[in-house]
């Protein structure tokens, strides 16, 4: 580096701390920025992360079959927000396409996964806004996921009134870790809780798949208690070998094709669809944001602009006695830029540092884990560094263009 670059550099950081309040305001903008559009990324992309190892845990070759075409629905927007199952999708499956699927070629256990409406008591505690889940004894198997306490129901109890039940159920209802033995009423009907399912692993964007507040009964049960009225949101399927979740997944769809009359209005997803469609969807959401997010980049750059602009103003006389005594114009501009460039740099850098500690203090205290990876940090380096160039563009062409005559007479 020469000594005049070297000079420049120095010159650009002590009138960036000649006027320390000023400059401070001046980074605000971009600090804010910067920190919104880093935080944004990283939630996202450990959001991401957490619905993937909520998806590993159920097992590699978990095949998932939906209503509606996911596909379309990603390429025409946003259709479910429970990532995982559907279960707030609109319309369902039927019972006959329950039974085209377990009679499909490769399919060891099909579960359905059916919403049932209604308020759940026990004792003198009622849960309003119950997750009640009409499915058969396959369950267990599908997830992967054992009962802690107890057993599920088997094929001879699924037209009984039994009832197993997630672990922040079993406190709410019970205030009881393995409340065995007792009674909820649901639809006017006594379930005995057969069973505690272990912890589920969760993710904030499947909320109707957070099992830990589910109540399990036999589907069975339910089609009478609902007058046969059940619609299916999700059937779980594992096939008879993990190597052949691509032959299942070929043979469900044929035969649910057939049976739709052709009408591609549900969608059969392995894992790695599942994944997909998933990631997609955060992958949207993230940028939408992270671009209402950076607007206040611009913002912070406008500032940075605006400020420099005055700066120019301010030190008309500086520009006049530079001049004189030999500063080109291009010398002058470049000073200007080097100004803005310090400026924006530094609250670049001061920007990510407080993105790191709201990041460290989200993983402390909340249930978020984001994930800010090196890339994104780079990126926001170099955001800012081409806003405090671009932005301070202007103020060094109206520096440099100062007749040093006129500049000389300023006071």
């Amino acid at each position: 580096m020469s000594a005049l670059a070297r000079g420049s550099i120095k010159m650009a950081f002590d009138s960036v701390r000649s006027t320390k309040w000023r400059s401070m305001l001046t980074m605000l903008g971009v600090i804010i920025g910067i920190v919104s559009v880093v935080m944004v990324v990283g939630i996202g992309e450990g959001v991401k992360r957490e619905v993937a190892r909520q998806i590993d845990q159920f097992g590699e070759d978990l095949i998932t079959i939906r209503p509606g075409n996911v596909q379309a629905a990603r390429s025409g927007g946003v259709a479910n927000t429970d990532l995982l199952f559907g279960l707030n999708s609109v319309g369902g499956l039927t019972h006959n396409d329950l039974e085209v699927v377990r009679g499909s070629k490769h399919v060891h256990l099909a579960a359905p996964l059916s919403v049932v409406p209604g308020s759940v008591q026990a004792q003198d505690r009622k849960l309003e806004n119950s997750l009640v889940i009409a499915t058969n004894p396959d369950l267990p198997l599908v997830l992967n996921r054992a009962v802690s306490y107890g057993d599920f129901f088997d094929a001879k109890g699924e037209n009984g009134s039994f009832a197993i039940i997630g672990q922040s159920v079993a406190q709410v209802l019970f205030d009881d870790s393995a409340p065995l033995g007792q009674s909820l009423t649901f639809r006017g009907r006594s379930f005995i809780v057969r069973g505690v399912f272990e912890d589920f692993k969760t993710t904030p964007l499947s909320p109707t798949a957070d099992f830990n507040h589910a109540i399990f009964i036999p589907y069975n049960t339910a089609e009478k208690l609902t007058g046969s009225s059940l619609q299916i949101y999700s059937i779980l399927v594992k096939p008879d070998r993990s190597e052949n979740v691509a032959l299942a997944v070929d043979a469900v769809n044929k035969r649910l094709l057939k049976s739709h009359g052709g009408e591609k209005d549900f969608s059969v997803l392995d894992q790695k669809h599942n994944l997909a469609a998933s990631s997609s969807v955060l992958s949207l959401i993230t940028a939408m944001i992270a671009a209402v997010a950076a607007i206040s980049l611009l913002v912070g750059g406008v500032g940075v602009m605006n400020i420099m602009l005055a700066s120019v103003t301010e030190r008309t006389h500086e520009i006049g006695v530079r001049k004189a005594i030999g500063a080109t114009n291009r010398q002058i501009m470049n000073q200007f830029i080097l100004e803005s460039t310090v400026l924006s740099l530094v609250g670049g850098i001061v920007g990510v540092a407080i993105s790191l500690a709201g990041v460290f203090l989200l993983t402390i205290y909340t249930s978020l884990k984001p994930v800010v990876s090196w890339e994104a940090i780079a990126i926001a380096t170099g955001a800012s560094l081409v806003i405090g160039i671009v932005f301070g563009v202007a103020p060094a062409i109206k520096a440099a263009r100062k007749d040093p005559i006129e500049a000389l007479r300023y006071e």
